[in-house]
């Protein structure tokens, strides 16, 4: 019984009780919030466990009358079992506590901190244990130079990484650039900083090389949100006004909303260059939000312009060459003419309001069909505008929609291949009723109000029977905002076809001379 008083009372002190039970507070508390790191947890509370045995050891030494040895080897644990419970204080307060008010310090500040703490605590325990404090320092002095010399590149990199982390010359999540080689910061460590590529390949930078070195912060601007100046370069001919080339070239791309890129600053088109070649050359300058996907922003910026372009019949410019080109007889082309006459005469059939025409008729229209393709996105007709154009979708899918007073949305239909829209205001000028985008890449034949007007001053008694399906239309858009039954539809139909028909007349100017 006293071997056992003695180990008992030399193991089991005041503060033990104390102790345990604040490590076991900070375990639930670590487990529950930190469930990402169990196993780092797991090792702290193992050693910790490691070194209560090891107190328990010393204490039967104790009682077996190994004094000396004893004491010193019950410090020793003791100052492990510190070191384990600041561990657990510093994963609670930089890990839990400091995130709660929305206070993050770098990883190597918290380190820092805390060995300060492993040491301040090894320095009051071994003051405690009545060793002289000022010839560990002087020895440790020495020690700490010649280590310091043998060891300076190593330093050097620690040091590099604490300048980094404490005057936030990069953060966890920037994008830098060092020479040719561009990524994301996901780690700043004690010797290195890790750097993933776009390549899926994390670029390892010693904190030495970039303390000494320039790198570029990409993305980065005082009190402004990360967003990188991008450029998308394009050639058109010099026999292009540039002024027409940046309206059109600008209005496709802010009437678009493309992912990743800024509202503020807004997308902009700029003549860079004209080039003795015999053409010009021109940048369109974006800010992108998110620089992981640059190159597929690039591609879909490059997608709008190219469509922008085809549209206002403006051709991309190519480098000049020597070469020799065997050029198709007129018969072939005429075959090739007369193909496609064909297949828009086919794509007009379909269209109600055309109906009513002749084969001829239809073949003076297909003349004048113009080829307008859309990206995904393109905004092709806006609510309230006015223009004279009716659109034909040959490919794709589009999406009517009525934007309401409150700012909001509301889809009235889905147009597919071989539907039209625009008719209203080619046909009467009336501002757009409704806006239509372009839910996939869509492709058109535009039909000009100059087109039309040749055939109703030819044949007038058109207008009368367009006129007719264009009030049927009409009622069928307004029914989507307001519930209108089949009788009252009939009647409005009736009364509109006047109007709409008195509007067509004064619009191409058809007189009673005309009818």
């Amino acid at each position: 019984m006293p071997f056992w008083n003695t180990t008992l009372h030399f193991f089991w002190r005041e503060e033990t009780p104390a102790v345990l039970v604040m490590v076991l507070c900070l375990a639930v508390l670590l487990f529950h919030f930190r469930k990402d790191e169990h196993k780092g947890l797991i090792n702290t509370l193992g050693f910790f466990l490691v070194c209560l045995l090891g107190q328990f050891a010393s204490s039967l030494m104790h009682a077996l009358e190994f004094t000396r040895a004893s004491e010193i080897l019950y410090e020793v644990f003791v100052i492990g079992a510190g070191i384990a419970v600041i561990r657990l204080w510093g994963e609670l307060l930089f890990r839990i506590v400091l995130p709660l008010v929305r206070l993050s310090l770098p990883r190597i500040t918290e380190d820092i901190i805390v060995i300060i703490a492993y040491i301040a605590w090894g320095m009051v325990r071994l003051r405690y244990a009545g060793l002289d404090l000022g010839s560990i320092v002087a020895t440790s002095a020495m020690m700490t130079a010649v280590v310091a010399f043998a060891m300076q590149d190593t330093l050097g990199n620690i040091l590099g990484g604490l300048a980094l982390q404490l005057d936030n010359s990069i953060e966890i999540g920037d994008w830098i650039k060092v020479d040719d080689i561009s990524g994301k910061v996901v780690d700043i460590r004690w010797r290195s900083t890790l750097v993933e590529t776009r390549n899926w390949e994390t670029v390892v930078f010693p904190n030495s090389q970039l303390m000494k070195n320039k790198f570029l912060v990409l993305g980065r601007r005082t009190d402004q949100p990360v967003q990188w100046r991008r450029w998308v370069w394009f050639n058109v001919g010099l026999d292009t006004s540039p002024t027409k080339v940046i309206a059109v070239v600008e209005e496709s791309i802010l009437q678009t909303d493309i992912a990743n890129v800024a509202k503020d600053p807004s997308p902009s088109c700029l003549l860079m260059d004209m080039d003795i070649k015999g053409y010009a050359r021109y940048g369109m300058r974006y800010w992108l939000t998110d620089l992981t996907p640059d190159d597929p922003t690039d591609a879909a910026i490059r997608w709008h312009i190219m469509t922008a372009l085809q549209r206002a019949g403006i051709k991309l410019a190519m480098e000049e060459k020597s070469i020799h080109i065997t050029k198709e007889n007129e018969k072939y082309e005429e075959v090739v003419h007369h193909r496609e006459v064909m297949l828009r005469i086919k794509t007009l059939r379909r269209v109600e309001l055309f109906s009513q025409m002749t084969d001829e008729e239809l073949k003076v229209l297909a003349e004048r069909l113009r080829y307008a393709p859309f990206a995904k996105g393109n905004i092709i007709a806006r609510q309230g505008a006015i223009a004279h154009w009716l659109y034909i979708i040959i490919n794709g899918e589009a999406e009517v929609y009525l934007e309401t007073p409150g700012g909001g949305k509301r889809t009235v239909s889905n147009l597919v291949k071989g539907s039209f829209f625009g008719e209203m205001g080619m046909m009467t000028g009336a501002p757009r009723a409704a806006s239509v985008v372009a839910r996939t890449d869509v492709e058109c034949y535009r039909l000009d109000k100059e087109a039309l007007e040749e055939l109703l001053r030819a044949r007038p008694g058109i207008a009368e029977e367009m006129s007719h399906i264009l009030a049927s239309r009409r009622i069928e858009l307004d029914s989507a905002l307001q519930d209108i039954d089949a009788a009252s539809a009939q009647k409005e139909i009736s009364r509109q076809h006047g109007e709409i028909l008195a509007t067509i007349k004064r619009f191409f100017g058809l007189g009673s001379q005309n009818l």
